[in-house]
C-alpha cells in the first residue's frame, strides 16, 4: 500500500489533448493546483477559473510569493539555469535532462532542446562551467534503450520529445508530458531527496532505466569519466549505488538509494551495456552500469520513486531518504516544498503595480537562494575538502557550491541581510574546508573538490565581510593562519611574481592583469582578516600591498595595462582585446575598459591616478558610451553591453555605482534604472549572462531595493534608485527593514531626498549594522537630479578604511 493521495487513476485531460494550447503561466497554475489539490479537488473548497483550469480558491493563497516566480527565467540564453525541483540551498536537485555536453547545457537543460533525456538529482545553477546531472532516471515504455541518442534524432535512443505547452515548474515542483511514451513525469524534493511520480499510459507496461554512467560530458564523443561505479539491488522495492566523477570536480563522490512505490516485476543490471545474467544482484567496476526495471502493469496506477543522496556511503543515502522522505505522499511532500520556498521569500516582501517586475524580482530572489547548496547528511557526517569522511559538531551543516569569484560581490552580501541565521554555517565551511583541502584556501569548491577555478581566492573576502558584520560562531582565528599562508607563502598562479614586483608580469603568466587587481583585493581582505587576529604588522603589510593596483595603470593611456616582467607596458594594446597575444589572455571574461573600474576598495586613492574626480568621472563616462563593438573572438561571457560595460559578467557588477564616490550619485541612479530596465526580463532568455550561483540575480534585488555593495568587506553600501513603492525585510531577530520610495516610477529615477527613521539623511551611503538593526529608509524620488544629494565632503562613501 502506498501513502499517495494521488495513486489512484488521475484525469489528464486538462492537460493535453487535440486543440489544447494554454499559456505556459496557466499551465503551470493548473499543474500547481492538480499536484496540490488532485484533479478532483478536495470536499468544501470553493473553485474559481484560472485560464482553462479549475482552481481550488486557496491555491493562490497557499503560492502567495512562489506564484511570482518563473523558474525557466534563465534557461534560455546564456543564462545556464535549470527549472526542476529543489528547496533553499538544498543538497538535491531534481531536474530534466535535454542536453550534457554543450556550454549552454551546462545546468543540463535548455530551453530550445526539444527532447528530453531523462530527471537527475544533481544541478549546477548558471554556471559556466557544467559537472553532476548525477544518477538519471528515465521512465520509458517499449523496448530498453541503452543510450540517450543524439539530440537532433532522439528516435536513437531513449529520449523523449517534449513541448513547452506541456512543461510547468515553479518552486519544489516540476511536471511535462514525454510525448513519444505518453509519460507523465512530475518531480518534488526535499533537502536530500527527490520523489518522481510518473503516470504511464493506461494498460502499457513500462520500465525505468537508471543510467548510472550518464553525467555532464566534455562532448558528445567523450563520455562522462567515471570510476568504482557500483549498482546493486537491495530488494524488490530497494536499490542501492554509488560512483566517483571525474569531470570539473574531479574525483567527488556520490552514492544514492532508490525505493519504489510498488515492486517490480523483473530487473536488468547491464555492464559496458551488456545485459548480466538475469538473476544478477549487483555489478561494479565497469564504467558503464545500468539497470532496467519492468513493470508489465506500469499503465495501472501512478509509480512513484524517491531517492536519496549522499557524498558519505550508499548506507548514509539510505538514511538521509528514510529520515527525509519516509512515505509516498507527493501531496504533502510537494506542500513542504512550497512552504519552504514561502517562507524564505517572505523574508523580503515588495509593493508593485508591475506584475512583470514583481515576477523577475522572486525570480531573482528564489536563484539567489539556490547555492551554496547543502553537502552534510542527517547524521551530520559529510565528504570533506580533503575527500575523507568527517563528522560536524552538533546543530552544525556543511555546504558546497561555492562560486566566490561571482557570487562574493552581491550574493553572500545578500544573503547577510536576508539569510544571516544561515551565514555562520555558510562561513564556517569555508575555515573549515581551508584546513581540510591540500591545495588550501577556497576558490571555487565543490562537492569536496577544489575546482581552481577562475582566479583569486575571495573566500577571503566572504569570511571578511562576515566579520566586518559582526557575524559570531565563525573561528576567524583559526582562518587567519590558513589564508596567511596563502597570502604570504603560497607559490600560487602567479603570486610570487605579485609579491616579488607588485604586479603578475602578462608575458610570465596568463589572464596576469586580472589577476593582479584580484589579488590587490584579496589583500584588502585578508588585511582585515590580520587586524582581527591581532596580527598587526601583517595588516599593515598587506593593507598597503592591496594598492598594488597603481603597478599596472599606464597614466599615458589612462587604462590599467599588462606589464612585462622588464616593467614595459605589453604591446599592441587594444582596450577592448581580451589580451596583446594569441597564446593567452591578459584579462579574466573582460577586456581592459572593464578592469580599469575594477578597485573596488581604494576609490580615493584611484581616482589621484586619473588626476582627480573629474578624471575619473569623464572616464567612467567614456565607458558607458564608447561604441560597444569587441574583436573578434571575445568569449560570449562578455555580454549585457552598454558601452564597454559589461552587465553579463561579474568585473563591472560594482561600476554603476563609482559615481558616488565621485559626488555625482545622480548619475548612479541613473545608471542602475537602465541596468534593471535592460539587463532582466520575465522570459526564459531574460538575463544578458550566465547566472553565476545567484550572483546575476542578487545584483539585481539589492539595486531593486535601493542599494549596492561595492566593497563588501567595509559593510557599507552605496544608494541607488529603489524601484518599488515599498519593501519590507527581515533582518532576522524580530527586526524589519522597510523600504519606502516615494513617487518611484518609469521617470521618477532620481533621489530627491533620503530619511532614515524619520531623519533627514544626506549620505550616499549607509551601513550595514544600520539595516540590520531595522528602521525605515525612506526615499523621495523625482524625474531630475538632485545634483546636491550625496555631493558634499562629509556625504561621500568612505573608502581604504
Amino acid at each position: 500500500m502506498s501513502n499517495d493521495r494521488s495513486n489512484t487513476k488521475t484525469a489528464m485531460a486538462p492537460f493535453s489533448g487535440p486543440g489544447f494550447a494554454p499559456s505556459r503561466r496557466g499551465f503551470l497554475q493548473g499543474a500547481i493546483a492538480l499536484a496540490l489539490f488532485g484533479s478532483g479537488g478536495l470536499p468544501g473548497l470553493a473553485f474559481a477559473r484560472a485560464g482553462n483550469f479549475a482552481l481550488p480558491a486557496d491555491a493562490r493563497a497557499k503560492a502567495d510569493l512562489t506564484r511570482h516566480v518563473d523558474v525557466f527565467i534563465g534557461t534560455g540564453g546564456h543564462g545556464h539555469t535549470f527549472p526542476g525541483a529543489t528547496l533553499p540551498f538544498g543538497m538535491v536537485q531534481l531536474s530534466p535532462d535535454t542536453n550534457n555536453t554543450t556550454w549552454d547545457g551546462c545546468s543540463g537543460y535548455h530551453e530550445s532542446d526539444g527532447s528530453i533525456m531523462g530527471f537527475s538529482h544533481t544541478h549546477l545553477s548558471g554556471t559556466g562551467i557544467g559537472d553532476m546531472l548525477d544518477f538519471l532516471v528515465v521512465p520509458r515504455t517499449g523496448e530498453v534503450k541503452l543510450q540517450p541518442g543524439a539530440l537532433d534524432a532522439p528516435d536513437t535512443g531513449y529520449r523523449s520529445r517534449y513541448d513547452h505547452a506541456d512543461e510547468a515548474a515553479s518552486p519544489g515542483y516540476y511536471r511535462v508530458l514525454l510525448k513519444d511514451t505518453g509519460i507523465h513525469a512530475e518531480l518534488t524534493a526535499t533537502a536530500r531527496a527527490g520523489l518522481h511520480r510518473y503516470r504511464f499510459p493506461d494498460g502499457q507496461p513500462g520500465h525505468l532505466l537508471l543510467d548510472l554512467c550518464h553525467g555532464y560530458q566534455d562532448n558528445p564523443s567523450t563520455p562522462t569519466r567515471l570510476s568504482d561505479a557500483q549498482l546493486r539491488i537491495v530488494d524488490q522495492r530497494t536499490v542501492v549505488g554509488g560512483r566517483r566523477v571525474y569531470q570539473w570536480a574531479k574525483g567527488r563522490y556520490l552514492f544514492f538509494a532508490m525505493r519504489l512505490s510498488r515492486p517490480f516485476a523483473r530487473a536488468q543490471l547491464y555492464a559496458d551495456d551488456q545485459p548480466l545474467a538475469e538473476d544478477a544482484r549487483q555489478a561494479s567496476d565497469a564504467t558503464r552500469l545500468k539497470l532496467a526495471l519492468h513493470y508489465p502493469d506500469a499503465g495501472d496506477a501512478p509509480l512513484l520513486v524517491k531517492v536519496g543522496i549522499s557524498a558519505v556511503s550508499a548506507e548514509n543515502a539510505l538514511a538521509n531518504l528514510d529520515a527525509e522522505l519516509p512515505d509516498f505522499d507527493f501531496v504533502r511532500v510537494h506542500a513542504e516544498a512550497v512552504a519552504a520556498w514561502e517562507k524564505e521569500l517572505a523574508r523580503v516582501r515588495i509593493d508593485t503595480g508591475d506584475e512583470a517586475q514583481q515576477r523577475i524580482f522572486y525570480s531573482g530572489l528564489y536563484h539567489s537562494l539556490l547555492a551554496p547548496t547543502l553537502f552534510s547528511d542527517v547524521d551530520g557526517r559529510y565528504r570533506g575538502m580533503d575527500l575523507q569522511v568527517h563528522t560536524l559538531p552538533e546543530g552544525y551543516r556543511n555546504y558546497s557550491t561555492y562560486s566566490l569569484w561571482d557570487t562574493y560581490r552581491a550574493l553572500h552580501p545578500l544573503l547577510t541581510l536576508v539569510q544571516p541565521e544561515r551565514v555562520p554555517d555558510l562561513m564556517q565551511g569555508l575555515v573549515r574546508g581551508a584546513a581540510e583541502c591540500p591545495d588550501g584556501v577556497g576558490i571555487w569548491p565543490l562537492q569536496g573538490v577544489e575546482t581552481d577555478t577562475m582566479i583569486g581566492y575571495h573566500s577571503a573576502v566572504a569570511l571578511a565581510e562576515a566579520h566586518s558584520k559582526g557575524f559570531e560562531g565563525i573561528d576567524y582565528a583559526a582562518a587567519w593562519p590558513l589564508f596567511r599562508k596563502r597570502a604570504m607563502d603560497d607559490d600560487f598562479h602567479g603570486l610570487p611574481y605579485y609579491r616579488r614586483l607588485g604586479y603578475i608580469p602578462s608575458d610570465k603568466v596568463s589572464e596576469a592583469a586580472s589577476r593582479t587587481l584580484e589579488y590587490a583585493y584579496d589583500d584588502w581582505a585578508c588585511a582585515h582578516l590580520a587586524r582581527a587576529a591581532g596580527a598587526g604588522d601583517d595588516y599593515r603589510v598587506l593593507r598597503e600591498r592591496s594598492r598594488n593596483y597603481r603597478h599596472l595603470f599606464n597614466r599615458d593611456s589612462g587604462f590599467i595595462q599588462p606589464r612585462r616582467e622588464d616593467g614595459s607596458w605589453a604591446t599592441p594594446f587594444d582596450p577592448r582585446a581580451l589580451g596583446h597575444m594569441k597564446c593567452w589572455h591578459d584579462f579574466t571574461e573582460s577586456n581592459a575598459w572593464q578592469a580599469t573600474f575594477l578597485n573596488q576598495h581604494d576609490l580615493y586613492g584611484y581616482m589621484d591616478l586619473f588626476g582627480g574626480r573629474d578624471g575619473f568621472v569623464d572616464k567612467l563616462d567614456e565607458l558607458f558610451s564608447a561604441s560597444s563593438e569587441l574583436p573578434a573572438g571575445a568569449p560570449p561571457d562578455i555580454d549585457g553591453m552598454v558601452g564597454q560595460y559589461a552587465h553579463g559578467n561579474e568585473p563591472s557588477h560594482h561600476v554603476a555605482y563609482l559615481y558616488a564616490y565621485a559626488g555625482q550619485p545622480w548619475k548612479t541612479q541613473a545608471m542602475v534604472r537602465r541596468l534593471l530596465r535592460e539587463q532582466y526580463r520575465d522570459a526564459r532568455d531574460g538575463l544578458s549572462g550566465n547566472e553565476d550561483c545567484g550572483q546575476m540575480s542578487a545584483w539585481y534585488v539589492l539595486s531593486a531595493l535601493g542599494f549596492y555593495p561595492v566593497d563588501p568587506v567595509s559593510g557599507n553600501y552605496v544608494l541607488g534608485s529603489p524601484l518599488f513603492p515599498r519593501a519590507e525585510l527581515d533582518v532576522g531577530g524580530g527586526r524589519v527593514l522597510r523600504i519606502v520610495a516615494r513617487r518611484t516610477s518609469a521617470k521618477n529615477v532620481y533621489v530627491q531626498r533620503v530619511r532614515w527613521n524619520g531623519q533627514p539623511y544626506t549620505r550616499s551611503w549607509i551601513r550595514h549594522a544600520d539595516l540590520a538593526a531595522g528602521g525605515t529608509l525612506e526615499f523621495e524620488m523625482g524625474p531630475k537630479p538632485n545634483l546636491a544629494f550625496g555631493a558634499a565632503e562629509e556625504d561621500l562613501p568612505p573608502s581604504f578604511v
